[in-house]
């Protein structure tokens, strides 16, 4: 990464505070950014098999999370987007991720990720407008044809009782995962429900998330999928889920 200068740093951070607003269309019902959308289950195959009861397409095996306990069916949502259904992985170690994934008791949106080019320098942004954050920090999945996917990620120290997103930059040679997961769905619709709209739209300009915020009584994810056998609306489990 280049070396960022006095008079860079400042002209970026500046514009990270401002939030470009013509960035993205205000009238779009998905974030621009949205990479993909986290399905939490406790069991992988009743997470796949509810996604197909409901939309007709089956999310196909997306592979393992060495070391996080987790493992993954995938299913497209369009370009360079698409729904991870996520659950713990018996053959590994118990996880201690905070999503609390084997206590779910039905299916339930446990997070998403926004995508960016250029992690390193958003996290120098991000620190430079005392947003903390972890990362960016490798990851990797091995997926069943035996090639391994490689990203790093980027996370928010606090998200907002989950509604916020961590952040993604694909490695170069990986393959994103919309282009060969099962097709069929989009993704329709996807906001963050929050008491304190206005507070956290703040926030989202500084984050430059492109994402719908509405006034409800409890922090949560919604998130509408359409497919061809029908509609599947999905929201964020409750803290004591």
């Amino acid at each position: 990464m280049r070396p960022v200068t006095r008079r860079a740093f400042t002209l970026a951070a500046t514009s990270l505070i401002a939030a470009p607003r013509l960035a993205w269309p205000e009238t779009s019902n998905v974030p621009n950014v949205l990479d993909h959308v986290l399905l939490g289950c406790n069991d992988l195959e009743a997470g796949i098999a509810e996604v197909y009861q409901r939309t007709g397409v089956k999310a196909a095996a997306g592979g393992v999370h060495p070391g996080a306990g987790t493992k993954n069916a995938l299913l497209s949502l369009g370009p360079k987007r698409y729904l991870e259904v996520i659950a713990p992985d018996p053959l590994q170690p118990a996880s201690s991720d905070p999503r609390l994934l084997a206590r779910l008791k039905h299916p339930a949106l446990v997070g998403w990720a926004a995508h960016r080019h250029d992690l390193n320098e958003f996290a120098v942004l991000l620190r430079g407008a005392g947003i903390e954050c972890v990362g960016p920090n490798p990851g990797s999945r091995a997926r069943p044809d035996g090639t391994t996917l490689k990203w790093k990620t980027l996370a928010l120290k606090d998200d907002h009782d989950g509604v916020l997103p961590f952040f993604i930059e694909w490695d170069s040679h990986s393959l994103h995962p919309s282009v060969d997961a099962p097709e069929g769905c989009r993704l329709t619709d996807f906001r963050i429900d929050t008491p304190d709209p206005s507070g956290l739209k703040v926030l989202a300009d500084k984050l430059q998330l492109d994402v719908q915020i509405r006034q409800s009584d409890k922090p949560r994810l919604a998130a509408t999928i359409v497919g061809p056998k029908g509609t599947m609306t999905l929201l964020s489990a409750a803290k004591n889920s």
